[in-house]
């Protein structure tokens, strides 16, 4: 164990980027030969959709409840997809966290395509647009990491704004630099990196997420955020965190970069294997609605009832489908004929597709 590590004392003395370490060895490059080639193919099936950013949104919105719930602001995906469809305000305010991730989300890969470069205030505004406040860099002692069931510290980070800021520059120039290193190697290290600097009071975790996915769209690995990470770090929740010990501790940046590599081959494999069982369905439900209402099919109302699992009239108006009364009467028919089930939520009525809802929770 380093002596330089000590969880109760702030880790001002966190070594700066690069690790000094051998980043290639043989357990790395094997793994990094198979989770390339699953974020490659994975990149490809959305590439080839009809519409790319179709079932984006849903991704983005899985993610964030699944980011949420590692934080444990927990709510429910009926909530969520609900929430994000129907105009009524929301007033739980789990779900409210979960909405506003997936603004941050957004934002932060819109702001990568006018300027590719991530930096602190790229990181501060992803950070404010998740908790809804004005907060910036951490300027007041006291944050230490502890184990919920023990109450132990497990981590203090590093202390003072200045130290915090220097910390994050040296971040942004290993973002940033020309070197050897694989990008997914890297995209690890940058992971370690901001969750042990911590820079912010509240929303660390989460931020670090979405900088996963801007990191991946920056170096051309993913054009969309469509890998869905969150979810595996649940499921290896307590590798997730010790590994990242293991780096602070051990300097064990082996078993960290392969849980990392690990968790996108496994994300990217599950996330091609959806896209092709909605294709599937997709392909399925048009050559059905053709046959049984082929007055009101459409290659535009499929697609449209495929970009969420819920859908409403006023939506499809502004897609351009139909008229507001037209496209009333195509939702009774297609729930009459059993493609889709009605709910209603506040004052209005919402089309659940039943057959993507059930891939979608998978």
């Amino acid at each position: 164990m380093s002596n330089k590590y000590n969880p109760e004392v702030p880790y001002n003395e966190l070594p700066l980027l690069p690790p000094k370490i051998d980043l290639e060895s043989k357990a790395i490059l094997k793994k990094l030969i198979s989770s390339s080639r699953a974020l490659s193919e994975l990149k490809g099936a959305i590439t080839n959709l009809p519409n790319p950013t179709l079932f984006i949104d849903t991704i983005n919105l899985q993610e964030a409840q699944a980011s949420s719930a590692i934080e444990n602001i927990i709510t429910t995906q009926d909530e969520l997809f609900m929430a994000s469809i129907a105009d009524k305000k929301y007033d739980n305010p789990a779900t409210k966290e979960v909405l506003h991730y997936k603004d941050a989300l957004w934002f932060g890969f819109q702001e990568i395509e006018k300027r590719p470069i991530l930096n602190t205030n790229l990181f501060i505004k992803i950070a404010q647009i998740i908790k809804e406040n004005t907060a910036g860099i951490r300027n007041a002692p006291g944050t230490q990491l502890k184990n919920p069931a023990t109450g132990k510290v497990i981590y203090t980070p590093p202390e003072g704004e200045n130290k915090i800021r220097e910390i994050l520059k040296n971040l942004e120039n290993f973002i940033h630099a020309d070197d050897e290193i694989d990008p997914l190697v890297k995209m690890a290290i940058i992971h370690y990196q901001f969750e042990a600097i911590h820079p912010f009071f509240d929303g660390n975790g989460r931020t670090g997420r979405i900088i996963l996915l801007l990191y991946l769209k920056l170096v051309g690995l993913l054009d969309l955020p469509a890998l869905y990470m969150s979810n595996y770090i649940i499921e290896n929740k307590a590798d997730y965190y010790n590994n990242l010990r293991k780096v602070t501790a051990e300097e064990n940046w082996e078993d960290w970069i392969i849980y990392m590599l690990d968790m996108v081959e496994s994300t990217a494999l599950k996330g091609r294997k959806q896209i092709a069982s909605i294709e599937k369905l997709m392909n399925e439900m048009a050559v059905e609605i053709q046959q049984q209402l082929p007055k009101i099919y459409s290659k535009d109302l499929i697609e449209a009832l495929f970009r969420l699992p819920y859908t409403k009239r006023q939506q499809l108006e502004a897609e351009g489908i139909a008229s507001l009364k037209t496209i009333g009467n195509y939702l009774i028919a297609l729930e009459e004929k059993g493609f889709l089930k009605s709910e209603t939520v506040g004052k209005e009525k919402i089309y659940i597709n039943y057959r993507l809802l059930e891939i979608l929770k998978q």
